[in-house]
């Protein structure tokens, strides 16, 4: 039995599309006059592949006698060892072999080349040997692989290296996760395109494909897919547009016409994963660490890749942090990302509802970096500070979600403000602040100019430090706000955050492990003077 080289890991790993698989596939798309999934062409090419290799097998092993020991050969006979690559030799000399557990058998030299040495192999043996298989074994399909098999184990990455050499193609055009010939692809030019913006500008909101093909005269002789899936590679070609549907809709919006943030991730959202002893925290900071629910916390799953399943209740809260508070985000972590719905593009546009007042208003989410953009009015509106519980509800019949917050009766009340000294360094103080909403103590923190806090935290100073550094002097700070100079975890964690984002657990390694500091039970830490 023959392993073969298409049924191997090794084999896929390198792989490279040939000028025969560009022709195999093109002449395979053409024939389909549709679009074609990347799965679908991966399985005809690992396909083409096996049939390859069977054809180049058969034509190696023509040029000779296959190799096996109860043969027996004559001076100049051409043989071939498939377990030697199918490598070809000379019979060049035949000489009786002597072992007493074998029996009678002759010994044969094969010369394999003047680049290779001479080597002996046993013949006529009758012993039992593994080689001695018959010739139909000697094809088999080594452990019997189908296609699907190979693709699903051995050729996993095999979709995404054929879909990224595919791109570079110019015979081929792509969208999402299905492909077509150029050629083949209705003719979508700049005019329908420019229909298409405005149509969308004067609705000022998503428009699915279906509206906008009824609305471009597009050839009525082409397949309904095709003309779909041109428009597709089109508009999603053109920077203007953006696709932002829910579930298998496609709908297309404008980029000039969504917020900054939902476009590019807002620095105070960017976190650089840094290396800590997780091992090290105590259950009772890890129970902490879950309360916080920080979409960023090791072990949430990307918003992408979490499972489609709907919550029973949807329905649930979340705390708004300093750097959301100030991007005008909301996090995508364990109890918010099922609620929202998924798509296929990079933002899945939705409508949210106020709670307080009703009024409706666009939001973006944003799956790959974990936040849902498009609430910085809603927070100016309500004068929410970060610290606030927001309560955040699904409607199963329009999808939109029900944003509010807990209210109170407004007050003034002691919280911590972000402040920068003269000579450009964080200086947390406890300041009145009015305050109408329910929210965590420990987290609550304001500012009084969100651009300073943008320089300080752009700041050499900051940018540089060490987080162990960043952790005991918040601390540090932070325990001459406290009569008993203890300080919470949370609020470290929420301080930390003005400066840099960053999850729990990295906050909290330190707070565990630092011998400048003490636990004093409950969350509590001090310094440890």
């Amino acid at each position: 039995m023959i392993q073969r080289k298409t049924q191997t890991a090794e084999y896929w790993q390198s792989i490279s599309l040939s000028a025969a698989d560009i022709e195999f596939l093109h002449t395979l798309l053409l024939d389909a006059e549709q679009p074609l999934t990347t799965r679908t062409l991966a399985l005809a090419l690992v396909g083409e592949r096996c049939r390859r290799e069977e054809a180049e097998l058969r034509a190696e092993l023509d040029r000779g006698i296959i190799y096996q020991p109860r043969k027996g050969f004559k001076v100049g006979d051409k043989i071939i060892f498939p377990s030697l690559d199918f490598r070809l030799g000379v019979a060049i000399e035949l000489r009786p072999g002597h072992n007493p557990e074998y029996g009678d058998f002759e010994v044969v030299t094969v010369d394999f080349g003047p680049d290779r040495r001479q080597r002996s192999f046993a013949a006529r043996l009758t012993a039992a040997h593994k080689l001695n298989v018959d010739m139909p074994d000697v094809l088999a399909l080594g452990d019997g692989l189908t296609p699907e098999k190979i693709l699903d184990t051995v050729a996993p990455e095999l979709m995404p290296t054929l879909a990224a050499q595919l791109a570079g193609q110019r015979d081929f055009a792509g969208f999402e996760d299905r492909w077509l010939l150029r050629d083949l692809l209705a003719d979508v030019h700049v005019g329908h395109l420019n229909i298409a913006e405005a149509l969308i500008e004067m609705r000022t909101a998503p428009v699915a494909t279906t509206s906008l093909l009824k609305e471009l005269d597009l050839p009525a002789e082409v397949k309904p897919e095709i003309l779909t899936f041109s428009l597709h590679s089109a508009l999603a070609a053109d920077p203007r547009f953006d696709q932002v549907g829910a579930g298998e809709t496609r709908c297309w919006y404008l980029r000039r016409l969504e917020p900054a943030e939902a476009l590019t991730r807002p620095e105070p959202l960017i976190y650089t994963a840094i290396p800590y002893d997780r091992a090290s925290l105590p259950v009772e900071l890890l129970q902490i660490e879950w309360e916080l629910d920080d979409e960023w916390t090791e072990g949430q799953v990307p918003a992408a890749a979490a499972s489609p399943v709907k919550r029973a209740v949807p329905s649930t809260t979340v705390l708004l942090t300093y750097p959301h508070l100030i991007a005008g985000t909301l996090p995508l972590n364990v109890h918010s990302r099922p609620l929202f719905p998924r798509g296929h593009g990079e933002r899945i546009m939705i409508t949210m509802i106020d709670g307080r007042w009703g009024q409706r208003f666009p939001a973006w989410v944003v799956p790959a970096h974990r936040y849902v953009a498009g609430l910085r009015s809603w927070f100016d509106q309500h004068k929410l500070p970060a610290g606030a519980f927001i309560t955040l509800e699904r409607r199963d019949n329009t999808g939109e979600i029900v944003v509010d917050f807990r209210p109170k009766r407004m007050r003034r009340e002691w919280t911590r403000r972000a402040l920068v000294t003269e000579d450009g360094r964080l200086d947390i103080q406890l300041r009145k602040q009015e305050v109408a909403c329910e929210y965590d103590e420990q987290i609550i923190i304001s500012d009084e100019r969100v651009e300073d806090m943008y320089r300080l935290r752009a700041n050499p100073i900051y940018t540089g430090a060490d987080l162990k550094d960043l952790v005991y002097e918040i601390t540090t700070d932070l325990a001459g706000l406290s009569q008993g100079g203890n300080v919470h975890a949370k609020t470290v964690y929420s301080a930390i955050n003005v400066l840099r984002r960053c999850p729990p657990g990295p906050v909290f390694a330190i707070l565990a492990n630092d011998p400048r500091l003490q636990g004093v039970g409950d969350g509590l830490f001090r310094l440890n003077i």
